[in-house]
């Protein structure tokens, strides 16, 4: 995948969660990353779409090469529709949790990410973008 491409992936079911996770690491692998990089970019991706699917009801996520003068990175943008985050402070924070989970989904990907952002608005949807450079 050259750096002008980006792939994307529809996430609805948990068969498509196996999917994107083996598309990081294969993308991971072939840009040259370690094990331990491959595996923190490919959990971070695995949280970020099954809130993708729980919480914002399916959306999509887009896998992109990233190429700059002396480094190689991924990019990963997950994106819904769903209901959005009211508080995105309080759903950073280690522990909280809207549903059933453990509460360290987003917070645990921006600490396994190089780069994190995310936009969401009440009744729009959420966007979390994430980098990981090699």
């Amino acid at each position: 995948m050259s750096e002008s491409q980006a792939k994307t992936l529809m996430l609805k079911t948990s068969e498509d969660v196996v999917r994107m996770r083996q598309a990081v690491r294969e993308l991971a692998i072939e840009l040259g990353f370690g094990l331990v990089d491959q595996t923190k970019l490919v959990t971070a991706a695995s949280e970020l779409a099954r809130n993708t699917i729980q919480y914002g009801g399916g959306g999509e996520v887009a896998l992109e090469t990233l190429i700059n003068s002396a480094r190689h990175g991924i990019c990963l943008t997950f994106s819904d529709q769903g209901p959005g985050i009211a508080d995105i402070d309080l759903a950073m924070k280690d522990g909280y949790t809207s549903g059933t989970g453990l509460g360290l989904g987003l917070g645990g990907a921006k600490r396994l990410s190089n780069e994190f952002h995310i936009v969401s608005a009440v009744g729009v949807g959420t966007r979390v973008i994430i980098k990981r450079w090699r």
